[in-house]
């Protein structure tokens, strides 16, 4: 009937029909609507690869431990873009950046209203549609609410300010008066700081507040819905700020780490020196205004340990996700993928942040667990986090969508051991800057024609960049090739948008 479908009517018409036809599941075979898995969709934020599951045995990440006990656990996954705004916008449309100009902060809803979201493809299936926290970009205007049966907020004004998905305000709790962190103080007695700034402000909150931070309460939503009838599959999706900056948590959290203990990222004196001017000049500026601080005042171990400190916090979140589940109805039919929107560099490479187009900043938690997936398996071979649409469209019956862009991963949750390597895709904050990995290979280009070219098998740290070497010309005409040729335009950016709010409803007008 499907392919009767395709022949017959035009595309658009056939799209429309086949939503119809899932959301009422008569094209899912023998299994009913209540039969297809329900799915815990739970996003972390600026969480690199820096938890036990991934073979760093600082950090304390029990949960996250026993979810990969739980299931498959892909350690060579990486994000569709370098930071949050463009990588969420990925995911949730299952399109490059390449694809919708959405490479910085442009608003995909706004600029492709047609492009049907991860979220409503599910409403269109047939499922209830519970969505709360950092799922989307958190200022003000970017969240895509079509689809939702349920978005939470910590309060009925955040809808009458555009919907901001911020963390941090007058009802959650603070270690106290800015600045906290060591690190801003100096700045400010220097006089290059001049204004507040979340950027490594670091601090313990007292842990009887702990139930008052903004993340906290959006577990306990989540954990609520997990303890309602539903009368429908549904999707719940939860996405928690931590460990984004400020790395606020309660002391406990600090408390399980020994500070003089911890292990630093090594640095390698001259690691900048053989990549392109544009970019060295860049991650120069970079490196003397936060790691040359750091280095210099000594306080690398207090900022590991504070970000350590907060990947123990968001752990916990998740452990109280997967205890709730573990206590509810669903337990046995519900499928939960965790994922982080990108890494983070602390110290690698000169650089404490994202935007970068290496590994810290590629390389992001994945881990799927639930009915029919493997567990107790681990997958090295490279994937992609735009991967997660497709992969829902087959496991959870959606209605075909021809444009997405990345692969089913169902067959390699089911049996893991026929994984296969393959290059993936990741697009930089302008056309024709980009990433290729795969498992021994990253190749990378920017729109000023520089490259860079690392064997990952001998230079996991990326030091050494092979890429003006005569013999590798083979292999970066070979990785650059996988980049499509034809890559879209910036899309309208933020900054050139008003937000205009009307009651709890918003949209964006261009300022000229």
């Amino acid at each position: 009937m499907l392919l009767k479908i395709r022949m017959k009517l035009p595309y658009t018409v056939a799209l429309f029909v086949i939503n119809v036809l899932f959301a009422t599941g008569f094209l899912c075979g023998e299994q009913t609507s209540n039969e297809r898995p329900n799915v815990i969709f739970f996003a972390f934020d600026d969480l690199n690869d820096y938890i036990n599951p991934l073979g760093y045995a600082q950090a304390v990440t029990p949960n996250l431990d026993r979810l990969a006990e739980m299931g498959v656990n892909f350690t060579n996954a990486h994000t569709p873009a370098t930071y949050c705004a463009p990588a969420r916008t990925a995911i949730f449309t299952g399109r490059y950046a390449t694809t919708t100009g959405a490479y910085q902060s442009q608003v995909y809803f706004r600029e492709h209203p047609e492009i049907i979201p991860l979220q409503l493809s599910f409403k269109n299936a047939g499922y209830a549609t519970f969505g709360g926290g950092k799922l989307f970009h958190h200022p003000e205007g970017f969240i895509d609410r079509r689809g939702w049966d349920e978005f939470y907020l910590r309060s009925e004004e955040q809808k009458e300010e555009g919907w901001p998905l911020d963390s941090w305000g007058t009802d959650t709790p603070v270690p106290g008066e800015f600045p906290v962190s060591t690190y801003n103080k100096k700045r400010i007695a220097e006089g290059s700081l001049k204004k507040e700034t979340t950027f490594l402000e670091i601090g313990a909150i007292p842990d009887e507040k702990e139930d008052e931070m903004a993340d906290t309460r959006r577990i306990h939503w989540a954990v609520s819905i997990l303890e309602k009838d539903h009368d429908r599959p549904f999707f719940l999706g939860v996405g928690i700020y931590a460990p984004h900056y400020p790395n606020f948590v309660p002391k406990k959290y600090f408390d399980l780490y020994d500070q003089d203990s911890l292990e630093i990222p090594e640095y390698h004196e001259g690691d900048l020196d053989d990549i392109g001017k544009m970019i060295r000049q860049q991650k120069m500026n970079r490196k003397k205004a936060h790691y040359d601080r750091l280095v210099s005042w000594q306080l690398m171990p207090e900022a590991i340990h504070a970000y350590l400190a907060a990947v123990s916090y968001a752990d916990e979140m998740l452990g109280r996700v997967l205890d709730a589940l573990q206590q509810s109805k669903y337990r046995d039919n519900t499928v939960i993928v965790v994922w982080s929107d990108h890494g983070y560099h602390l110290g690698q490479k000169g650089e404490w942040g994202k935007h970068t187009l290496w590994e810290r900043t590629t390389n992001v938690p994945f881990i799927w667990a639930g009915p029919g997936i493997a567990r107790g398996k681990r997958i090295d071979t490279t994937v992609s986090l735009i991967d997660m649409f497709p992969t829902f469209v087959e496991l959870c019956g959606l209605s075909p969508d021809r444009e997405l862009e990345g692969e089913s991963l169902v067959a390699l949750l089911k049996n893991p051991e026929s994984a296969a390597d393959r290059n993936v895709f990741v697009p930089w904050l302008h056309p024709n800057s980009f990433a290729v990995v795969n498992q021994n290979w990253r190749y990378i280009h920017y729109r000023d024609g520089s490259e860079e070219l690392y064997d990952l098998r001998k230079d996991p740290h990326e030091w050494d960049n092979l890429a003006e070497l005569p013999e590798y010309s083979s292999m970066k005409q070979t990785l650059k090739s996988f980049a499509p040729e034809d890559q879209a335009k910036p899309g309208v950016n933020r900054s050139e948008l008003r937000l205009v709010t009307q009651g709890t409803d918003f949209h964006w007008q261009e300022k000229n």
